[in-house]
């Protein structure tokens, strides 16, 4: 018994490190998801994701939503799903995972970084294609998705369209090739309805 539950304690540690070193922005559980018809969720096929076989299989999951819809949430509880079965997670803000770039390549260290994401079994970018990017943007995003392909996982969460990716990156020949590292391996799921921050304020007013 006591060989047991230090089993348990050493693997309730490691996942609570897991979750930490990912850095999610919120605290998310895929049984605490809305899955109220005006979303357009499959239940099933979204609690199938969370079994993380695509991390396994090394598929990608593109969620879509307008602002508001949830993304976060659910990126960051498909996230620690992945973190709870062991898995290595990196959450990041597009933005900001791309400054982090920017000042890695001036400071010395974006070799360092690079190894790092490309280690990480799960990286979940956020706020994807939102902000305009650069060229040099554009040549570190797929520096980061060559390292990754056909080794670990990716998942996006983006208000944008897959059709408006391509417009919204500055070379041609690095959509194309940022598109075909990301798209063709993935599960797409789309969130509907109204936004759910609008939703969590009327009901904090309804119950004052």
């Amino acid at each position: 018994m006591l060989v047991d539950a230090e089993c348990s304690q050493r693997q309730e540690n490691r996942v609570k490190r897991n979750i930490r070193i990912a850095g999610f922005p919120m605290q998310a559980a895929l049984e605490d998801l809305d899955f109220s018809p005006g979303r357009g969720l499959d239940r099933r096929f979204i609690l199938e994701l969370g079994q993380c076989t695509w991390i396994t299989s090394r598929q990608n999951i593109l969620i879509f939503g307008s602002t508001g819809s949830g993304k976060s949430f659910l990126a960051t509880a498909y996230g620690v799903a992945a973190a709870r079965q062991g898995f290595s997670v990196r959450y990041h803000r597009t933005s900001r995972l791309l400054h982090a770039l920017t000042i890695a390549r001036q400071d010395g260290s974006l070799t360092h970084l690079m190894r790092s994401l490309a280690k990480t079994n799960l990286l979940v970018l956020d706020d994807w294609m939102r902000d305009p990017i650069s060229v040099q943007n554009a040549q570190d995003i797929l520096e980061v998705l060559d390292d990754r392909f056909g080794h670990s996982a990716t998942l996006i969460a983006s208000q944008v369209p897959v059709a408006d990716w391509h417009v919204r990156i500055p070379d041609p020949t690095l959509a194309d090739a940022i598109l075909d590292r990301l798209v063709h391996n993935a599960q797409r799921v789309h969130l509907e309805g109204e936004s759910q921050r609008k939703i969590r304020a009327q009901r904090s007013m309804s119950h004052t």
